[in-house]
């Protein structure tokens, strides 16, 4: 039973209108969904504008509250159409919450007049206490999302230092990703399909040949807290329980919605927790993990060896070539939709059954000569119709007709971007450097120009004095709560060495430094910086200058200085990590190299309670250093990784996105 004054927010997923639907059917107090652009679940049906007033209103009709994603990292040219798209939101839809992730979104608010609540998306990577207040003075954020990765402990010092006004938002159920939200790059390093813009392939739930043997190496259970939600409820700066599934369908939704309903109001009652249980069990979605949650119980979500398909597993397929088939271990009824493999295996393919089998029956796959599906593929369920939860959606099909159609013009909407920075007036202020970043500073150091480090904690105390002086400090892209003061500690050890330059690389990091207006602080690329309101937000931090994010494509590159109000740089070399992460699989070895079965090559390395997936070749856009130069670019940084000894960094091209349309 919750002891906080305001309920606990159930808050359901939505990918397209009967899973809205289905949420409200369960009772779900808040329903997050995306529109057709500039959401983190692309691959999700979404809606449209129009689509999604007549949606909300009906929500609104019932107490149900609406929170619209917008939550995808935004390129230069995509400025004045998002701006559009809000100022139809907020004129037709009037959605209770926006979801960002790209601070430029905040001055874009401002601009259209939006008047409802900003919750700041887990994929800005809002990761330690500090940042909270820094969050809330500066950006008048009403919630933040906290990553997937905490334990409860950690949960309850996030908690501990949310300022007046700003609540906590934490995932209960759903999809865990191998890599820290916002710091996985795998799917646009390998075909410029981001999964910071919601267009990620998945690439870790791939199979890995390491070692002679193959399996999947990265991919997760979903995340399940179930019971263990119970002393969540008396933390009350955690008002949100969220529902991971814009890609799931309706049954998901309802099921999880209901159980986690149960446990919220009823949580002391060991029967409804076993019902909460079963509800879950039927919901279809993989096998969960209480990951991290308890500190003392963490639980890595990658059992080598076992499927982690979405879905519930049904059987396996008999026969072959063009006879095959399988027999369900339970009943199917007609509607369900079948899984029959993998998404990485050609074969793979869905079926929405036209009638119901029995236990124990017999279905027959279809399967062409282009993709026969081989004896022992596993079948899941994936998404069903029950007579009882089509009525209800049904139902609520015939409240929305009464309902008037709302059309949504197209937007006047005028937007207006910051001034320009232009360098000052003196004899070498506008040269251009070479910024050389080590993970250890080697022991003859180049002249000229700046070099850079990784901070470690326990490794400043000795770092002599010009030396530190002289050095661009690095921040790493996670900060976990249980380690802030450590970092807090060394910034300050290094500060009272002579430090004057730092790179962060989540913003929030600022509120780690101290005496901020003595430093120059730039942002790093981790920070994922693709567009100048984005730019001016950092300003406003007193930001001196930023390090766009390396996924772009060659002409957004290009065109970002001419509407920057900060002096900009870009990594040109170096392996770029794949993803961060605060696991690694039992199966991995670690510093050895495995292989995807289309033959790219990585390794994983430890650094402090991090994990970085590297690509064995090298990012390398040198060559377009010229037109760099010319477009106004300062800083052009070389990323100098270690190689484990027995990998061959392949030469091969790394032009990243550069020729490419990043999506």
């Amino acid at each position: 039973m919750t002891t906080q004054e305001r309920p606990i927010e159930i808050l359901a997923p939505a990918g397209g209108k009967e899973s809205f639907l289905a949420a409200i059917a369960a009772g779900a107090d808040a329903i997050y969904c995306g529109l057709k652009n500039y959401s983190a679940r692309m691959e999700a049906d979404n809606f449209s504008v129009s689509e999604l007033a007549g949606l909300t209103s009906l929500a609104h009709a019932k107490g149900v509250r609406v929170h619209v994603a917008l939550n995808t990292m935004l390129k230069n040219n995509e400025l004045e159409r998002t701006g559009w798209m809000m100022d139809r939101l907020q004129h037709y839809v009037h959605p209770d919450a926006l979801i960002i992730q790209d601070l430029g979104i905040v001055d874009l608010a401002r601009q259209v007049g939006y008047t409802g609540e900003l919750h700041l998306s887990t994929l800005a990577n809002c990761s330690f206490p500090a940042a909270l207040s820094l969050i809330r003075e500066k950006y008048k954020i009403d919630r933040v999302v906290v990553p997937r990765e905490l334990t409860i402990d950690e949960l309850k010092q996030m908690a501990a230092a949310c300022p007046p006004g700003l609540d906590l938002e934490i995932f209960v159920h759903g999809a865990l990703c191998y890599a820290v939200s916002g710091r996985c790059y795998w799917s646009s390093f390998l075909g410029g399909r981001s999964g910071l813009r919601g267009r990620c392939v998945q690439p870790c739930r791939r199979t890995y040949e390491q070692n002679g043997q193959r399996d999947r190496l990265f991919s997760c259970q979903d995340l399940g807290l179930d019971v263990l939600v119970r002393p969540v409820a008396t933390i009350p700066q955690v008002h949100s329980w969220k529902i991971e599934g814009r890609k799931k369908g309706p049954h998901y939704v309802y099921y999880t919605v209901q159980a986690y309903k149960m446990l919220r109001d009823h949580g002391d009652d060991p029967a409804q927790r076993k019902m909460a249980q079963e509800l879950l069990g039927m919901a279809l979605s993989r096998k969960t993990s209480h990951y991290y949650f308890l500190p003392q119980r963490k639980s890595v979500p990658i059992v080598a060896g076992e499927d982690t398909a979405s879905g519930l597993f049904m059987g396996t397929v008999q026969g072959g070539g063009s006879h095959t088939w399988f027999s369900p271990r339970a009943k199917l009824l007609g509607g369900d939709l079948l899984r029959i493999g993998y998404e990485d295996q050609p074969w793979h393919q869905t079926m929405r059954l036209r009638r119901g089998v029995p236990k124990k029956g017999r279905l027959d796959i279809p399967s062409g000569q282009s993709r026969s599906v081989p004896k022992g593929t596993s079948v899941f369920l994936v998404d069903r119709r029950e007579p009882e939860l089509s009525r209800l959606i049904n139902g609520l099909k015939l409240e929305l007709e009464t309902f008037p159609v709302i059309e949504a013009p197209a937007s006047a909407f005028k937007i207006k971007l910051p001034v320009k920075w232009t360098p000052p007036r003196s004899k070498n202020s506008d040269n251009d450097f070479e910024l050389r970043v080590f993970r250890i500073l080697p022991n003859v150091q180049p002249k000229g120009a700046p070099m850079g480090t990784w901070v470690v904690p326990g490794h400043t105390e000795r770092i002599p004095r010009p030396l530190a002086s002289k050095t661009w400090w690095w921040l790493p892209p996670v900060i976990w709560p249980e380690k802030e003061q450590e970092w807090q500690d060394a910034i300050r050890s290094l500060c009272r060495q002579g430090a004057r330059t730092f790179v962060v690389n989540a913003p929030w990091q600022m509120a780690l430094l101290p005496e901020r207006d003595r430093l120059t602080v730039w942002a790093g690329p981790f920070c994922n910086i693709a567009n100048p309101l984005a730019i001016s937000a950092l300003k406003d931090l007193g930001i001196a200058g930023v390090l766009v994010t390396p996924e772009l494509s060659g002409p957004d590159f290009l065109a970002l200085p001419q509407r920057s109000s900060l002096p900009l740089g870009l990594v040109v070399n170096g392996i770029w990590p794949l993803c961060i992460s605060r696991i690694a699989g039992p199966a991995l070895k670690t510093n050895e190299v495995f292989a995807s079965p289309m033959g790219e090559q990585a390794w994983t390395s430890q650094y402090g309670d991090t994990f970085w997936t590297f690509p064995n070749w090298f990012m390398d856009i040198r060559e377009k250093k010229q037109e760099l130069r010319q477009a106004g670019y300062r800083v052009f940084v070389h990323l100098r990784e270690r190689v484990p000894k027995g990998i061959d960094v392949k030469n091969r091209p790394g032009m990243w996105n550069w020729d490419l349309k990043l999506l």
